[in-house]
């Protein structure tokens, strides 16, 4: 999608028109320029109530001489914020059909430039397919052109927003298509060729690959307990933007388990088509490095994802196995379904080697995150609560919701209660699971530099088990991979 920006009052193409619910009439302000036939067309379907103007609603009219056009509902007035707006602007999307061509233009006045900027990114957003295995389509439509306009003197700030936006926007999009590839072509080695032909884009970016025998010799335990039993072996795939950067920057950590079939604790068979979602975290985290890569961020950070294949296999891991991780500490495997946490737990203790300011994590970790959350939020364990706090107040700014879950000593206490091992990958019964995983890998969150009694490296987990993918209330997507947290963690960077 290519956006630009005019004051003009010309249209081109299809007019989109955001209207508050209880509009009776075209507003003065938005009939400037707009053909005599089709304004009487709108004032007839609003006057009658034909269109109400509900949130997300979308109209179009396709009968007049006037032109095409689509009315889009943006709710109450007083309820119209830049989440409404965002909506809206993904609900245009989702409604559009080919007859309305390619060309669009959507009319704003007396609008501020954050609200146009939203319905912008939600048009964006919105404006994703993944048919790389479709066969080509002989009528294909030519990229969508979209031409926001607005009021004289709107348009530099306008402009800079929404180019902003495009590139945050190519990391979600990055991170869905890594989600959605199928795990015959998206498997750890596929993973980090990716990344490093990426990095080819940037001059600020260095990708660094530890194979599966550099692991081994690293001692990197959890990493190589669950992918041995694959043909695809793990490895470890670390970014780093802007590196030479004096002072601490964030670190992300991802989860990227590229298909999980529980290994010997093997998955029922129904939907373990979905588990090709298992590197979601890890998705997030290479659209996050997109995203400010794309957008020239100028500052340090660095990210790890942990990419391995959970298959049943004859040198596979077993339920009782004892492994050791980078850390030094061992961990008594109770069930190899448990496989997102051991993979974590080398890559949270690598991150300390960074120094880094603090330390993020995602993970499509457990179900019992979803039985507690569905697919409405991501559930968010920090051991600050300062924090926490920041990144659901960012999650929030953007409309991605990571709600605040605890995180008890006695979840802690239940993970380290192994007979033989300093930790289990499992709790003691079926209940706080997301909870007890969380507390699992809080005992590999490095100290700063390693002291070991030194203070622990600020760090927040966040499940997205839930919000990844099967998120059908999530209007910036259709079906998929949902590229979630990229925006977040995008607005906690760039707003220190």
């Amino acid at each position: 999608m290519k956006v630009s920006v005019s004051s003009g009052h010309n249209i081109n193409g299809t007019l989109i028109m955001p209207i508050f619910q209880g509009t009776d009439a075209v507003p003065e302000a938005h009939a400037e320029g707009m053909h005599t036939a089709l304004k009487s067309q709108m004032n007839t379907v609003l006057g009658d109530g034909d269109f109400k103007g509900k949130a997300k609603s979308t109209m179009s009219l396709m009968g007049t001489d006037g032109g095409k056009a689509m009315l889009v509902g943006l709710g109450k007035e007083d309820d119209a914020d830049v989440h409404a707006y965002r909506k809206a602007g993904a609900a245009v999307i989702a409604g559009r059909k080919k007859s309305h061509g390619t060309e669009l233009t959507v009319r704003f006045a007396a609008t501020s430039v954050d609200c146009m900027a939203a319905f912008a990114e939600g048009m964006m957003l919105r404006d994703y397919s993944f048919d790389k295995y479709k066969a080509e389509d002989e009528d294909k439509e030519e990229e969508l052109t979209v031409r926001v306009t607005c009021d004289s003197g709107q348009e530099k700030e306008l402009s800079s927003m929404i180019h902003t936006l495009h590139g945050v926007a190519s990391g979600v999009h990055l991170s869905r298509d890594l989600g959605n590839m199928p795990p015959n072509d998206m498997y750890p080695e596929a993973f980090a060729d990716q990344a490093w032909e990426w990095a080819k884009n940037y001059d600020n970016v260095e990708v660094t690959i530890i194979n599966y025998d550099q692991a081994i010799k690293a001692g990197m335990g959890g990493l190589v307990a669950v992918g041995m039993g694959s043909s695809r072996k793990p490895c470890m795939v670390i970014f780093e933007l802007n590196s030479a950067k004096k002072g601490r920057g964030p670190m992300l950590v991802g989860k990227g388990i590229t298909f999980d079939t529980g290994g010997i604790s093997l998955k029922p068979g129904a939907n373990m088509d979905e588990m090709k979602y298992d590197m979601g975290g890890s998705a997030t985290v290479f659209g996050t490095m997109e995203a400010l890569a794309s957008t020239g961020f100028e500052g340090k950070v660095t990210a790890i994802t942990c990419m391995a294949e959970n298959m049943p296999a004859a040198n596979a891991q077993r339920p009782g196995d004892v492994i050791t991780t980078l850390s030094g500490k061992t961990i008594e495997v109770l069930n190899t379904d448990a496989e997102g946490r051991l993979v974590l737990s080398d890559g949270l203790w690598k991150a300390g080697e960074f120094d880094p300011e603090y330390i993020i994590d995602f993970a499509t970790l457990t179900g019992a995150c979803v039985v507690a959350l569905g697919h409405e939020a991501t559930g968010l364990w920090s051991n600050d609560d300062d924090f926490r706090t920041r990144i659901h107040e960012a999650g929030n700014a953007v409309g991605e919701l990571a709600w605040p879950m605890p995180l008890l000593p006695a979840f802690e206490k239940e993970m380290t209660d192994s007979k033989i091992a300093d930790t289990r990958n499992l709790g003691a019964g079926r209940w706080g699971g997301a909870n007890t995983a969380a507390a699992f890998l809080k005992q590999f969150v490095p100290n700063r530099n390693y002291e070991k009694d030194g203070e622990q490296i600020p760090w927040a987990h966040m499940d997205i088990a839930g919000t990844y993918w099967g998120a059908k209330t999530n209007t910036m997507v259709g079906t998929g991979a949902t590229g979630v947290h990229v925006r977040t963690m995008y607005h906690l960077i760039t707003n220190g």
